[in-house]
């Protein structure tokens, strides 16, 4: 984006009076404009496929698709637009799930007074913006990406799926059924990932496999 362009954004938000609040806010910063405004998830849809804003701003909370499907729908349309998320929750599950997603702004509604134009002004730069006192959410995130890929460098798409299936509390019986493989073939594959993990006696695997269940089954 040239430094001299205006961002332009499409709002999203089902209550006015908080719309309105966020475009007051909005409008008063330098090189931001708004070119849509829509109520609930539907029309957001439709504005961001019509005006093709550089930035939309949706609240996670919305009739006719919230927040999280919006984005989803987005990315599934493959349409240029970076996102950033309003919410009240806190949860670290909702953080991941819209990062999950490829959105680049969460912002907590109580703090959007404060963030929302740096948070613009960050997504459309291309970067992330997250809510300063979720910053130790963006942290983990990328821990267990970097422990993710760790355990699973050498580890085959079967082999994960194996391991998978451990976490899930299956049997090597079960797992041969439900993989139409040997139960033979499964002690292979526990064998062979014990072996590329370093782990060593008859629990180490069952021990590692309830460590790492989040990484495992996420």
């Amino acid at each position: 984006m040239k430094s001299e362009e205006k961002i332009s954004i499409v709002i999203a938000d089902d209550h006015p009076v908080f719309r309105a609040g966020m475009k007051h806010i909005i409008e008063g910063g330098s090189g931001i404009e708004i070119i849509g405004e829509a109520g609930n998830g539907r029309e957001a849809i439709a504005f961001i496929e019509e005006l093709k804003p550089d930035v939309a701003v949706l609240d996670i909370d919305m009739p006719e698709y919230n927040g999280i499907q919006v984005a989803r729908i987005l990315r599934e349309k493959n349409i240029p637009v970076e996102i950033i998320i309003l919410t009240m929750y806190s949860e670290e599950d909702f953080f991941n799930e819209v990062m999950e997603l490829g959105v680049k702004g969460f912002v907590l509604k109580d703090n959007a007074t404060n963030d929302i134009l740096n948070a613009i002004k960050t997504v459309a730069d291309g970067k992330h913006y997250i809510t300063p006192i979720l910053s130790s959410y963006l942290v983990r995130r990328n821990e267990k990406t970097q422990t993710a890929d760790t355990i699973f460098k050498n580890i085959t798409a079967m082999e994960r799926r194996v391991l998978s299936l451990i976490a899930e509390n299956k049997t090597s019986k079960e797992i041969a059924e439900e993989l139409y493989i040997s139960y033979k073939t499964v002690e292979n594959h526990r064998t062979n990932i014990c072996s590329k993990l370093n782990l060593h006696g008859s629990h180490a695997l069952l021990k590692f496999v309830f460590d790492n269940k989040d990484i495992i089954l996420s």
